[in-house]
């Protein structure tokens, strides 16, 4: 089933479940989706939708840090949870031994070995990492640590 037909399917249970706060997170996603389709002028594939979500994803949790900051939990509280509805339809994230070992095969196949090139070795991981969630920031804090 397509990420907008599950989306569509979801709203639709939320409607009549009465669930507003869902509701309005679905609406939410369901709007970048179609933007950037609109915009595109073609449908969307699979990468785009996941960068969509990706960017929905960073934009969520930055707000609840910054309504952390600003001491109003209740609306950090909510970022949070469309936070976990939009990961919902994301691809599982991988774990921590996978990304080392996607880390350390492309630091083999580059033979990088100083952080002034950090940028080919990132490059080649997230190749390795396509398909999965991988927060960009979280990984290049390992990739500088395996050159430091």
């Amino acid at each position: 089933m397509a990420l907008l037909d599950r989306i569509q399917s979801d709203m639709v249970a939320a409607m009549k479940a009465k669930e507003e706060a869902r509701l309005g997170a679905l609406r939410m996603i369901k709007a970048a989706l179609k933007k950037h389709e609109v915009d595109a002028m073609k449908p969307l594939d699979e990468s785009t939708e996941l960068q969509i979500l990706s960017t929905l994803v960073k934009q969520r949790r930055e707000s609840a840090d910054m309504f952390r900051k600003g001491n109003r939990p209740d609306l950090a509280d909510k970022e949070d949870a469309e936070l976990k509805l939009i990961e919902s339809y994301m691809p599982a994230a991988p774990s921590d031994d996978e990304i080392d070992a996607a880390i350390s095969s492309a630091l083999a196949e580059t033979g990088v070995t100083s952080a002034k090139q950090m940028g080919v070795v990132m490059k080649v991981t997230q190749a390795k990492l396509a398909g999965k969630r991988v927060d960009g920031k979280a990984l290049s804090d390992k990739v500088r640590a395996r050159l430091a």
